[in-house]
């Protein structure tokens, strides 16, 4: 049972603080000019070693108006039939990509980076089954290139420091956590979160939140039964994932696009408890419980909107020539994606790119 407790302690404070350069500046590359893109670009200007140097889009003016907006100094549209994003990818001062398009695009457009000779990091989820990620992480080893995908929740602080908690015995030994995420989303079926084709549902874009606190601390489970509720296109419009483990250990996660939730994780022990409240993926408090004694509460502030500390792991990386983080490596997202598959064989849910 082998655990994915990111190990804070490899790294400086300086090279945790997204703050401060660790290194020589990366030129970076975005793909896609959506929301998630805009959100982590914001982010991405605050490193001091980091220059937002391109953007592509699938039309010029997005492109333009994008990297107007945001400060770059090229812009890549579509153009006589040739994409974007490879243009942009054909720009030799572009030392780092950074992939923000649906889930069905990302081994697409990734593996056209890496063909390149770029290195990536691609948005949650890394692909939209195994079989891509096993392609992706092939590749990136045979070029010898860094690959990583942008599980940012992974590198805060705060998270970060309830591994810590739960590795150090504090609360005894842990057996049982639960962790959810949910909101109503309106069903559109053009939009992506719904869309068949891009991997839509709540298993890709929810339940990679809740999922991270049992493997953080439990490792990955020998056992995964799973509930969920289906709209008519075929996707998971909520889960619910029961995790076994040997030691007798469980967990429970819940996702949906279909109500409110507390967005709560709770990891249980025989000596203590530690739970958040209101966010279970992006927490600036730990309220820790030791059997009957009084609460302690530690709090984080988080630099940006949180998606600095990926950024800032991403850059220090490459500036040290490393292909794959020792926080993030590619063996536990590959290992994530089959978990995934057998989830979405469980609940009956399928995508186009399944059948390529």
């Amino acid at each position: 049972m082998a655990s994915l407790i990111p190990r804070p302690w490899l790294l400086s404070q300086e090279e945790q603080n997204p703050a401060i350069a660790t290194g020589r500046t990366l030129r970076w590359g975005v793909v896609s000019t959506g929301s998630i893109a805009r959100t982590v670009t914001a982010d991405l200007a605050l490193l001091e070693d980091a220059e937002l140097y391109a953007v592509s889009s699938r039309t010029q003016a997005a492109a333009d108006a994008f990297a107007e907006g945001h400060g770059f100094a090229q812009a890549y549209g579509d153009d006589d039939g040739v994409p974007g994003y490879e243009r942009l990818f054909a720009d030799p001062a572009v030392d780092v990509v950074y992939i923000a398009t649906p889930h069905g695009q990302h081994h697409q457009i990734a593996r056209a980076a890496l063909e390149a000779g770029k290195p990536v990091l691609v948005e949650k989820a890394l692909t939209i089954n195994a079989r891509e990620a096993e392609d992706l992480v092939r590749l990136a080893g045979e070029k010898g290139l860094f690959l990583m995908e942008a599980m940012w929740s992974r590198f805060l602080p705060a998270i970060q420091r309830a591994f810590e908690i739960a590795a150090s015995g504090e609360l005894g030994t842990v057996h049982w956590i639960s962790a959810d995420l949910g909101f109503p989303c309106p069903p559109n079926p053009d939009a992506r979160i719904w869309a068949r084709r891009d991997g839509g549902g709540a298993l890709l874009d929810l339940t990679v939140y809740p999922l991270l606190w049992p493997l953080g601390i439990l490792g990955f489970p020998d056992a995964v039964d799973a509930r969920g509720t289906l709209t008519d296109q075929g996707v998971d419009a909520q889960n619910v994932l029961s995790l076994g483990y040997s030691g007798g250990a469980v967990a429970t996660l819940t996702s949906s696009l279909l109500a409110h939730g507390p967005r709560s994780a709770t990891v249980a022990g025989d000596r203590g408890v530690l739970q958040t409240f209101g966010s279970v993926n992006n927490p600036d408090e730990l309220h820790v419980h030791l059997g009957r004694d009084e609460e302690r509460v530690e709090t984080f502030d988080t630099v940006g909107t949180g998606y600095t500390y990926e950024l800032r792991e991403v850059t220090r990386c490459i500036q040290q020539g490393l292909t794959e983080s020792p926080t993030m490596p590619w063996s536990q997202s590959v290992e994530v994606m089959r978990l995934f598959d057998g989830v979405r064989a469980q609940l009956g849910v399928t995508y186009p790119n399944d059948e390529r």
